[in-house]
């Protein structure tokens, strides 16, 4: 794959990348008016869609066998057994009724979007590096191959 191509790819790649952050942040700002059963689906279809992305890209990782690719699925896999126990624990919470209990779980679900927003930040922070550094890369291997 030729520079070029693989920045089209990437390119293309952070583009759905912000358009998914772009809706993630609409729907914080559409949740401020809507009732406790409308966010309720969006939570339901937002788990479902975090599972798929998290399902998927354990399937992409464990088809690439080099060792960057099986670093992120070690990353990923820890990521997903961090949100798994933040996940049980929120839902063991929420079966309580205690206002202390519920406040709780409140300050904790706020305390991890904002872990997790954090982690995305870091995330396509370090995505925008490799990128750039793949292109430096396969330019380089292409001066090599054509001074050889």
């Amino acid at each position: 794959m030729s520079a070029s191509e693989q920045l089209d790819k990437a390119s293309a790649q952070l583009k759905a990348l912000a358009e998914r952050a772009s809706k993630a942040e609409a729907d914080a700002q559409a949740a401020k008016t809507e009732n406790q059963e409308q966010i309720e689906l969006k939570v339901d279809a937002a788990k479902a869609a975090a599972k798929e992305s998290a399902d998927n890209f354990k399937a992409d990782a464990a088809s690439k066998q080099d060792e960057a690719s099986n670093w992120w699925g070690e990353v990923q896999s820890n990521w997903k057994a961090h949100i798994d126990k933040v996940r049980a624990d929120a839902a063991a919470a929420k079966a309580d009724v205690n206002a202390d209990v519920l406040e709780l779980r409140a300050e904790n679900a706020e305390a991890n979007a904002d872990a997790a927003i954090e982690f995305a930040y870091a995330a396509v922070e370090e995505a925008s590096y490799q990128v750039l550094n793949a292109a430096l890369a396969r330019m380089d291997a292409d001066a090599a191959a054509t001074s050889a």
